[in-house]
């Protein structure tokens, strides 16, 4: 059980619990069924179910005094103070009932989460909602305060009642008591997104102004806006689309004074558009959710492949650091304390700013994923890259072929180049060890178009990529590899696009991948 159902509720919830309910049942007092009191939608027991859900036992109490309450003031029921306490009690330990299943089932954040915990909250309101009003009218009848012949008709009027109150108001009780969605709300009310809400109003004006005479024909155009809404804001925009919706409703019916019958139909199709914009704002949550998700598995793959390009640029001020400091420690030990002492110091403090601004570039890309742009020259990218990979062709007999670049110079981030020019190569290396030895080749080459832009060519003697590998080459995740993630191609073409550049692999009987880049005009016309 959650910490929360553990302790004493705040004078200030109590208040609520207790306040809102009254007021909920106030509101959605009409429209009262053939005598009895039964009213088409009932949303008081949705605030009560959350606060079961989010207190546990600790409301119950509460809870049952708000039902006698609302009996006693808000709907003058005439039975004896006995009975009316005793049906309190049992509809409370009916919700309390439903609560704890939802929080068992589907936890206390689950219910509008991801459609599978949507689905579950709409079965477990319905079978439990069923299961308490059958108690309620068997208990009415047994003590003879409900005619037998009434019975069945009282028992569906009840059952939709709870249903529909509790499925269409409790998403948006949720967000009410939350202080986050309560922002989130509020944002959506004052921002671009409110004019769903006039198109709501408009939309119901067309539905029962319009409609009228015509049976509601229209009312089906309700969806759009609601849907329109669940779209573009999630469950968030569906809820409050939904709760207008269901206040026009109300309003409408009792102006136009239609009859209890023709409301609780129309509440029936309330509640089908209800959850139907519901499921699509979960939908699109969870969407949401997971794209951001996709996104930080992405940034933390390419922060791993940054990290191997990192490696190699501290490798080279540490090695300059460690010779430094020897020679300090030679100088030292000569009893040397001239300019050559100087000298060497102050080249340990300009290897060490080096290697404090390769590591800061990590952490910012961690951070932010923000990139740092410096001019560097095509043919030391190039050589640099390839460099690395000498001692690997060798070992495995592969001819690895360098081409001469044009003297051209690029504006880029040469951590986030060296880790395209990393995952082509090693790609290339791997298709070209399946080769037979003398077949084994993999060249780089470039050259400068007349449009200010270079292209540079990575190919191997491999079995080259067909059409059917083409169509997902660059998708997140797909990979042939055994061993792979399927991230290599994708962080590279977001890498070369972000550099205003593109990366494309060529259809043909041996690897080729051709990365496009725009040079930097100055260093071309220095050049």
């Amino acid at each position: 059980m959650p910490k929360s159902a553990t302790r004493r509720l705040a004078w200030r919830d109590a208040l609520l619990l207790v306040g809102g309910y009254l007021t909920l049942d106030w509101a959605s007092h009409i429209h009262r069924l053939h005598g009895f009191d039964v009213t088409p939608w009932s949303p008081a027991p949705a605030l009560g179910l959350l606060f079961l859900v989010r207190h546990g036992g600790r409301a119950a109490p509460l809870l049952a005094l708000a039902i006698f309450a609302a009996d006693a003031w808000v709907r003058g029921v005439p039975l004896p103070w006995s009975l009316s306490g005793a049906l309190a009690l049992q509809l409370t330990a009916g919700y309390w009932l439903i609560a704890e299943t939802l929080r068992r089932r589907i936890g206390r954040k689950g219910m509008f989460i991801d459609r599978r915990g949507l689905i579950e909250w709409v079965t477990i309101i319905v079978v439990g909602t069923l299961f308490n009003s059958l108690v309620l009218i068997a208990g009415l009848a047994l003590t003879g305060h409900l005619p037998t012949t009434a019975g069945g008709t009282v028992l569906l009027a009840t059952w939709l009642a709870d249903a529909v109150g509790i499925l269409i108001s409790m998403p948006l009780l949720a967000m009410l008591l939350d202080e986050r969605s309560r922002s989130r709300l509020r944002r959506l009310l004052l921002g671009r997104e409110s004019l769903s809400l006039l198109t709501t109003g408009s939309v119901l004006v067309l539905t029962f102004v319009a409609g009228r005479m015509t049976e509601f024909k229209y009312f089906p155009v309700l969806f759009l806006p609601i849907a329109w809404a669940a779209a573009r804001q999630g469950l968030a925009g569906a809820a409050l689309t939904i709760g207008l919706t269901q206040v026009g409703v109300i309003l409408a019916t009792q102006l136009l004074n239609l009859s209890p019958l023709t409301l609780i139909e129309l509440e029936v199709l309330v509640l089908v558009l209800a959850l139907s914009g519901f499921f699509i704002g979960v939908v699109v949550d969870e969407k949401q959710r997971l794209n951001a998700e996709l996104q930080q598995t992405l940034r933390l793959a390419a922060a791993g492949e940054m990290a191997g390009a990192l490696s190699h640029e501290l490798h080279q001020p540490l090695t300059a650091l460690l010779a430094y400091a020897r020679a300090c420690q030679q100088l030292l030990a000569q009893g040397e304390s001239s300019d050559r002492l100087r000298d060497v110091i102050d080249r340990i403090v300009a290897e060490s700013q080096r290697a404090a601004d390769v590591v800061s570039r990590l952490r910012d890309f961690f951070r932010t994923g923000t990139t740092r742009l410096e001019r560097i020259w095509l043919r030391e990218l190039l050589s640099s890259a390839a460099s690395r990979f000498s001692a690997q062709a060798q070992q495995q007999g592969i001819e690895l072929l360098l081409q001469p670049a044009p003297p051209c110079a690029l504006l880029a981030d040469r951590l986030q180049l060296e880790v395209v020019l990393r995952n082509l190569l090693a790609n290339a290396l791997e298709a070209a060890a399946e080769r037979p030895p003398a077949e084994r080749r993999v060249r780089v080459s470039a050259r400068q178009d007349d449009t200010g832009r270079v292209c540079i060519t990575v190919e191997d003697s491999g079995a080259g990529i067909t059409e059917q590998m083409e169509e997902h080459l660059f998708e997140a995740f797909h990979t042939s590899k055994a061993s792979g993630l399927g991230l290599g191609l994708a962080i590279s073409r977001a890498i070369v696009e972000a550099h205003g550049g593109t990366l494309a692999a060529e259809v043909a009987d041996h690897g080729l991948f051709r990365l496009t880049l725009p040079i930097e005009e100055a260093a071309t016309d220095a050049a």
